[in-house]
């Protein structure tokens, strides 16, 4: 069979805004409106044959509003890079593909694998991997669950993480896992996989919608909440406590205060929010702050510290894993580099014991979080024990293939591809600053930091 060739593309500011009904807000990030740089690779070849599937690869990386042309341009840079390739001869190398994009020569000197860099490398990446599994005609959870050990390996960069996990170590814990694999396929196909939700605990929520969003998710089967913190900590207690009438004793909360606070601050914030039974604290200082995370770390047990929905690549992981100061792995499917970062990330969770319970959320991300953390559980942390993944129901009717929770877990996707495709029609309305969703809120909005 023919092998797609990718031949063009087309980028997309995607921006939906959120922040007039305070969804995603926290301490730190006020007024987000939920966006994506949003790539499509075009190929020669329209159609999968007799399925249907568009020959096309839709990925995202996620921004919240403002900059996010910043990404969208950094794609269209590094795009000579990916036209011309086929899929046979990225599947032959995806080590090296992915190398390509992340280790430019000349587009590295502003990264490397870091910040907008890194960003715009997962949108590309993530679009690849959603083209290579419409061409197997599989979601990619599953191309990635049957695909051999030594091809899985193949896929990931070890440069920077050999000392903690190299090509034969997570070869042997692929192997390992092997044996058993087929019945974490089947379970998932199942089960799914557990959830926890963040739609209940947005800092700009009133008391009343705070109550409701519980009952909410409690009827929906969620047992696992999580809710902002930051601004004011008896505003924090008391939200904790509605938050705990409403989920009762048995159930579980986490707070999130998204980088808000300094080492000696975050220890003494915690600690009137401990008696309402806090699972873990994530992000209590700056995601580039591995002795800090470890101190408080220290300092808070038995409640743990999350980070990783910002931290910046596979080395980073590294040091916060080995430090002691990451022990819930927040990966992100946008974040870092795509799917073949996202991979090493948790060989390297395996390798430390920490349990993965991915970051999500936004635009896109649970959808594609859907894929990943099932490929978590088949081939690197064969356990569901004392692990969720992190879902926000907003934004999902805007996506062709929207990820499904239902009974509080992630249902395993069905269709091929990476589910990342948006829906035409979405992006022709939200497009920034001329589609017309936006162009009817200018003149009560500002646009790009500027009044009009």
């Amino acid at each position: 069979m023919h092998s797609p060739t990718i031949t063009g593309f087309e980028i997309v500011d995607l921006r939906f805004p959120t922040s007039e009904e305070a969804h995603g807000s926290d301490a730190v990030h006020v007024d987000p409106d939920y966006s994506a740089a949003y790539v499509i690779l075009k190929t020669d070849s329209a159609r999968a044959g007799a399925t249907g599937i568009s020959y096309e690869g839709h990925g995202l990386t996620f921004t919240i509003g403002r900059g996010n042309e910043i990404v969208c341009q950094a794609i269209r840079s590094l795009m000579p890079l990916v036209e011309g390739k086929s899929v046979d001869a990225i599947r032959r190398d995806r080590r090296a593909f992915w190398r390509a994009l992340s280790q430019d020569s000349q587009f590295r000197w502003l990264g490397p694998e870091k910040g907008v860099m890194a960003l715009a490398v997962a949108a590309i990446v993530n679009a690849v991997w959603d083209l290579e599994a419409r061409v197997a005609g599989k979601p990619l959870w599953r191309l990635l669950a049957d695909m051999p050990a030594e091809e899985l390996v193949a896929a990931m960069d070890f440069h920077g993480i050999r000392d903690a996990v190299d090509e034969a170590a997570c070869l042997a814990m692929l192997r390992a896992n092997d044996a058993t694999r087929a019945e974490r396929i089947t379970r998932v196909e199942r089960e799914g996989f557990p959830a926890y939700t963040t739609s209940c605990g947005w800092i700009g929520y009133s008391d009343d919608t705070i109550r409701a969003r519980c009952r909410e998710a409690l009827a929906d089967g969620f047992t696992h909440f999580k809710m902002k913190i930051g601004q004011s900590i008896d505003d924090d207690v008391r939200r904790a406590r509605i938050i705990r009438e409403e989920i009762g004793a048995k159930n579980t909360l986490m707070v999130d205060a998204n980088q808000r606070f300094d080492v000696q601050q975050a220890i003494q914030w915690i600690k009137p929010l401990a008696p309402f039974n806090i699972w873990w604290f994530e992000e209590p200082v700056s995601p580039d702050d591995v002795l800090g995370h470890a101190e408080i770390a220290r300092a808070i047990q038995p409640i743990r510290v999350a980070t990783g929905e910002q931290c910046q690549n596979r080395v980073m992981f590294k040091q916060f894993l080995a430090s002691g100061g990451m022990q819930i792995c927040q990966l992100d499917s946008c974040r870092v580099g795509g799917v073949n970062d996202n991979l090493a990330i948790m060989a390297l969770a395996r390798r430390f014991g920490v349990p993965v319970c991915p970051h999500a959320g936004g635009v896109g991300l649970c959808e594609f979080v859907a894929h990943l953390i099932m490929v978590d559980y088949i081939r690197f942390n064969p356990t569901m024990d004392g692990r969720v993944c992190e879902f926000v129901d907003h934004l999902h009717e805007h996506f062709v293939d929207p990820c499904i929770v239902k009974g509080g877990r992630y249902l395993a996707p069905t269709k091929p591809g990476y589910s990342g495709e948006v829906k035409r029609a979405s992006l022709a309305a939200f497009a920034f600053p001329d589609g017309p969703e936006w162009v009817k809120r200018r003149n009560t909005r500002n646009i790009n930091g500027v009044a009009r």
